[in-house]
């Protein structure tokens, strides 16, 4: 499943940027901004991987393409993944298969005039929204053509999402319960990775778990995780962007959306300088 993840002895893993905006963010209780930080808050990242000859698959809201249309450009011509996350960051369970549709078609019309005619192999949902209730999402995925998803987060652990026994390795998934592989499916599932200690399940790769935990700890789960399979790192260019707009959010929202936020590309650079990384679409041998 995960083809040519090894080079001699060490792993390759994966790396993913989620590009959005700050007010994306379901923890930001909808306030919006008719200016887009994209470009300012992806050049340090992009910077970083350049830096460190790594090529990372970024999963774009359609609505920062078209406000960053050179922004995207410059993403693709480095040779990175160009991948989505659909086009108005919309939770999938607050969509119908139909409005699903209508934004993938958004979607890859704004991709088009930017870029052309290219493959769009993968998906992020938002918030790692898909579950068992928004499982149709799998089948409109296949209909356009994506060979893999990387929406599942395999542990029930905040509100917001999660899903309790899906498998934390990358599986085909079944369209009929997203915790089941199904050797026949067309689409690939590489879910959020979890570190595995005694019976606790402790995601430290992405988002808030890549902020608030210590780098030594991180570091030591990684290498633990690596015995066995490769991981997979996300982050969103507003966590680390110091001009990310700082709002008066209840207190696990403000929590959630700033902690960690100063050291954030220092972590990002220290796991690009001691794993190797690359696409997903690379580690499940879809080039």
């Amino acid at each position: 499943m995960t083809k040519g993840v090894r080079e001699g002895m060490e792993i390759i893993n994966a790396m993913s940027i989620d590009l959005e905006e700050w007010y994306h963010s379901e923890l930001v209780e909808g306030k919006r901004s008719a200016f887009s930080q994209a470009t300012e808050a992806t050049k340090p990242i992009l910077d970083l991987l350049d830096r460190y000859q790594t090529k990372a698959s970024f999963y774009i809201v359609g609505e920062v393409a078209e406000q960053n249309p050179r922004l995207i450009q410059s993403i693709f011509e480095r040779g990175h993944e160009i991948g989505c996350h659909t086009f108005s960051h919309t939770l999938l369970w607050k969509l119908s298969e139909p409005l699903f549709r209508e934004e993938l078609e958004h979607f890859h019309s704004v991709m088009e005039r930017i870029l052309g005619k290219i493959q769009i192999k993968g998906f992020r949902a938002p918030c790692f929204s898909l579950d068992n209730r928004s499982k149709w999402a799998l089948r409109v995925l296949s209909d356009f053509g994506y060979q893999y998803d990387a929406s599942i987060f395999p542990a029930k652990i905040n509100p917001l999402y999660g899903i309790r026994g899906a498998p934390t390795h990358p599986y085909r998934i079944s369209f009929e319960d997203v915790r089941k592989e199904n050797p026949k499916s067309p689409l690939i599932e590489f879910p959020f990775p979890l570190l595995t200690v005694g019976r606790l399940k402790i995601p430290i790769s992405g988002g808030i778990y890549l902020r608030i935990f210590p780098l030594p700890f991180i570091y030591w789960g990684l290498k633990r995780m690596n015995r066995s399979r490769p991981f997979l790192i996300y982050h969103h260019p507003w966590e680390s962007y110091e001009k990310t707009p700082r709002l008066k959010l209840p207190f696990y929202n403000r929590i959630i959306s700033y902690y960690g936020a100063s050291s954030a590309l220092k972590k990002l650079e220290f796991l690009l300088e001691h794993f190797k990384l690359t696409r997903v679409d690379h580690i499940l041998g879809l080039e």
